[in-house]
């Protein structure tokens, strides 16, 4: 028997590129999800979208909140499925069989499993899969060197699953993927693209406060050497970006 997903996607004033992810949603093959929308006082067409599909949605709210992380933890708190997935305004699951590919009955004691993430351009273009490569056999170890995989797609069993510290305006989902994996025992890669995720997220448009954040987490889980050493890694290799030198993105696909 399939688990259920509690998809949760945080929105605010997104009417515009809302509805796609919605309908990502509901054309999923397995009917084996929840989905909550926590909006945050939208005032553009938003409500009007949510309203539209509400009679295939689980649990919707619409209020102020204190900022991106507040408003996933309101969705923490009206999760009822087995496992939990953020899927926010103009991110979509990659295919309508997504969730029917994970292997929820091969592995029933998996708390984690991950998978690529397909990066697209504003006008919807495929600019190819996000350039590191994951690897085979995730821990939380891995974040040394940053964000290994999309929080989008990566779907975390609910019993282990902490709340947002909300000390971090720009990347707590970094400490929440990190105390997540921490508490995990079997973790598999589903060897499969899970998400389609818009270029020019939250934290690339706060580059630099993003930065300190992670590396006030860095240096919490792993100490203040690695956190200088992994600090040291982005700064080069941003500038290895902008001079062209590697790649933006990788374009071979699994």
């Amino acid at each position: 028997m399939n688990p259920k997903v509690s998809i949760i996607t945080v929105t605010y004033n997104c009417g515009e590129i809302l509805e796609g992810t919605l309908k990502s949603i509901f054309e999923q093959s397995a009917k084996i999800y929840e989905l909550i929308i926590i909006d945050g006082g939208s005032t553009d067409s938003t409500i009007s979208i949510i309203k539209k599909y509400e009679n295939l949605i689980t649990h919707w709210i619409s209020e102020p909140d204190q900022g991106i992380y507040d408003a996933m933890n309101k969705g923490l708190g009206f999760a009822n499925g087995d496992y939990l997935l953020f899927l926010n305004a103009g991110d979509s699951f990659h295919e309508n069989r997504t969730l029917e590919k994970i292997p929820f009955e091969q592995y029933p004691l998996a708390e984690i499993f991950y998978g690529e993430t397909l990066i697209l351009g504003n006008d919807g273009e495929v600019l190819g899969l996000r350039r590191k490569k994951l690897p085979q056999n995730l821990t939380w170890k891995n974040f040394r060197k940053g964000m290994v995989v999309c929080h989008q797609s990566i779907l975390v069993k609910k019993e282990i699953a902490p709340y947002y510290d909300l000390q971090y305006k720009f990347a707590a989902d970094v400490d929440w993927l990190i105390k997540s994996l921490k508490a995990s025992e079997q973790i598999i890669f589903t060897k499969t693209i899970i998400s389609n995720f818009a270029e020019g997220g939250f934290s690339n448009q706060n580059l630099k406060k993003s930065w300190l954040d992670r590396f006030q987490i860095i240096n919490t889980h792993f100490g203040i050497f690695q956190s200088l050493f992994a600090h040291l890694y982005f700064v080069i290799d941003n500038f290895l970006l902008k001079l062209k030198i590697v790649p933006l993105f990788r374009m071979k696909y699994l």
